[in-house]
């Protein structure tokens, strides 16, 4: 008997999985260290719903418009340091997405298999995965290794790929930020968008990419 994979419109048979704000429910936790390297900055504070409508990659020019003004090398440093140090401070109030555990079930039972692929630092991620009891999930696990000019996760998707031999024709990426629909297209692979993460919903939607509302969401419009 011919084994069935699940379909999005043909063909997929593997999912990569975003991390931040997507399979973790950490948006207060990013929104409290924008805020913070704000203060730093002498600039108001930002609400979670502007920030969904402003955020984007690459990193330095968003930071810059935010702040109104150029950043030197130094100056960028600082701010990378005062982010990550304050998120990694509310860390452990971050929870994983509802839903997320069954919508990883729920892939694997139907005969997909599933990946992670996150812009978090690979050091820092991997120990999180594993706290998480999620690592038994996965196929792999990559954090960012190393850094690009277009600050993208593109090139990072070829490479989470080829190292398991996948065809990105068979790849559906979820995530919650136009960043995984470029990387996805670029890498010769499909995206869906979920509308939790940092992201506005119309944003998402100006990507031409499935826009879901819920992991669980996102997962059954690959079983349909």
């Amino acid at each position: 008997m011919e084994e069935r994979f699940p379909t999005l419109r043909e063909g997929v048979r593997h999912i990569v999985w975003d991390w931040n704000g997507t399979l973790l429910d950490d948006n207060h936790a990013n929104l409290a260290a924008a805020n913070h390297v704000c203060a730093l900055f002498g600039r108001p504070p930002v609400e979670l719903e502007e920030w969904r409508r402003i955020f984007r990659r690459p990193l330095v020019p968003f930071y810059e418009e935010l702040l109104g003004r150029p950043l030197t090398p130094e100056e960028w440093a600082r701010l990378n340091t005062a982010y990550d140090s304050h998120y990694r401070n509310l860390l452990p109030s971050c929870r994983l997405a509802d839903g997320a555990l069954e919508t990883l079930h729920t892939w694997r039972g139907a005969g997909g298999s599933q990946s992670l692929l996150s812009m978090a630092a690979h050091d820092h991620l991997v120990p999180v995965i594993t706290e998480h009891g999620l690592v038994p999930h996965f196929t792999r696990v990559d954090g960012r290794r190393y850094d690009t000019d277009a600050d993208s996760k593109a090139e990072h998707l070829v490479d989470h790929l080829a190292a398991q031999d996948i065809d990105p024709a068979t790849v559906v990426l979820i995530g919650d930020i136009d960043d995984d629909a470029h990387a996805a297209r670029a890498a010769g692979a499909r995206a869906i968008l979920v509308s939790t993460g940092l992201m506005s919903r119309e944003r998402l939607e100006e990507t031409g990419h499935p826009v879901a509302d819920s992991l669980g969401e996102a997962v059954r419009m690959l079983l349909a």
